[in-house]
């Protein structure tokens, strides 16, 4: 199934955008369902129709629904969130608050992103369009799965082989609720069975990731940033939506003409920065878009020359390369410089750090125990070197040594 997310700084219109997608895609016969990931849940403004839990029909082959997150996390965190809460209340602290207490950090966005899967894996629909929550919350979002699951499974299986010795003897002379095999289990099941079906789902060629931006500077920097984040964890970035030009009309009025012009550069500036990347617009309109007959217009001119359900870019992807004593690794990251990634080999892993992300790259066993010896950035390429392999220096790349 095709699932395109929306995602962008707050309030550049992605709820909007995402919305019209849903429905211009509907229009063209495809079983659609809209989702919404963020939490401040502005899809049932947008439609003009309240939207629930439970998805609702819009129009003609489109559904609706909001992820509740605390429903979702009861099905998918329910024996962990009861331990934490006996252990709170054991401490002294009472109702709601051990309750708020025991929301484990990213449980909201980790379940959210479990709901998608699962509608994306019911086989009702062949489109799903999400809207997610604004950048930041959105890369963690979808970032978590690899995290989580790098990250935690060694400390799960450590801290459950304790469990399974000292439970028995705590108990005796420790009045505090202690995790039982249920907690462990649950965990398990949710990094080991739960997050890797996830992580094959966010980055499945069929799946895309949209950014949308204004002409605004800040907002254009922010996504920017976003994008190299994007590629750097192997998620395919097929378009921007840059929405609120103003339109023609408006540009030959005096007041609005310098505007427009400084629009115009930046929407070109947008194109080479994102780079391969198909670039939509849209104007800003006399009145809001909401209502589906409004948003259903706003789409048809939105992707006039194109489906919203296309792949519009298809962009590379992590390479390994091993010829003769040659060994690297090539990595999308566009936008990015050598003075702002910072490179280290650790235990297996190739540690990548931007300004904002890191990413620990699990190397293949040849690459595992060598050392980076150089990094090399070229048309938003970066490759490393490890020992033993000879590095020209391309006509026009950055080259730098790089300590491992």
């Amino acid at each position: 199934m095709r699932l395109v997310l929306y995602t962008g700084k707050g309030g550049v219109g992605k709820t909007t955008t995402a919305a019209a997608s849903a429905l211009q895609c509907a229009a063209q016969g495809k079983r659609t369902l809209l989702i919404s990931a963020d939490s401040s849940h502005s899809l049932s403004d947008v439609l003009g129709k309240k939207v629930g839990p439970q998805p609702i029909a819009i129009a003609d082959n489109l559904q609706a629904v909001e992820v509740d997150a605390r429903v979702e996390m009861g099905r998918h965190w329910g024996k962990i969130s009861e331990f934490l809460v006996a252990l709170f209340r054991h401490q002294g602290i009472e109702g709601v608050v051990a309750e708020e207490l025991a929301l484990l950090p990213g449980a909201e966005e980790l379940t959210t992103l479990l709901a998608v899967d699962e509608f994306a894996r019911s086989g009702e629909f062949d489109f799903a369009v999400v809207d997610c929550a604004p950048t930041d919350t959105t890369l963690r979002l979808l970032t978590l799965p690899e995290v989580a699951h790098g990250s935690i499974r060694l400390l799960l299986k450590i801290q459950r082989a304790l469990a399974l010795v000292m439970t028995p003897l705590v108990r005796n002379v420790v009045s505090a609720p202690l995790p039982d095999a249920s907690v462990f289990a649950e965990a398990e099941w949710l990094l080991y069975a739960k997050l890797r079906a996830l992580r094959s789902r966010i980055i499945d060629p069929e799946t895309s990731v949209r950014l949308v931006l204004t002409t605004e500077k800040m907002v254009i920097e922010e996504a920017r940033r976003a994008f190299t984040d994007l590629c750097l964890f192997g998620l395919h970035c097929d378009a921007v939506v840059v929405n609120r030009l103003l339109p023609e009309a408006a540009t030959r009025e005096p007041f609005f003409r310098e505007w427009g012009e400084v629009q115009q550069e930046r929407l070109a500036e947008i194109g080479e920065l994102f780079a391969p990347l198909r670039t939509l617009t849209a104007n800003l309109g006399e009145e809001e878009i909401i209502g589906p007959e409004a948003l259903l217009a706003h789409g048809a001119a939105l992707f006039s020359s194109c489906r919203p359900d296309d792949v519009l870019c298809r962009t590379r992807a992590i390479e390994f390369h091993s010829e003769g004593g040659r060994c690297s690794v090539s990595i999308p990251l566009p936008g990015a410089t050598l003075d702002n990634v910072d490179i280290t080999r650790v235990d297996g892993e190739l540690l990548i750090r931007t300004q904002t992300v890191s990413r620990a790259l699990k190397l293949p066993r040849r690459m595992a125990s060598l050392e980076v010896s150089q990094a090399q950035l070229r048309e938003g390429v970066l490759s490393v070197f490890f020992h033993g392999a000879s590095v020209a220096d391309p006509k026009g790349s950055r080259q730098a040594d790089v300590e491992a």
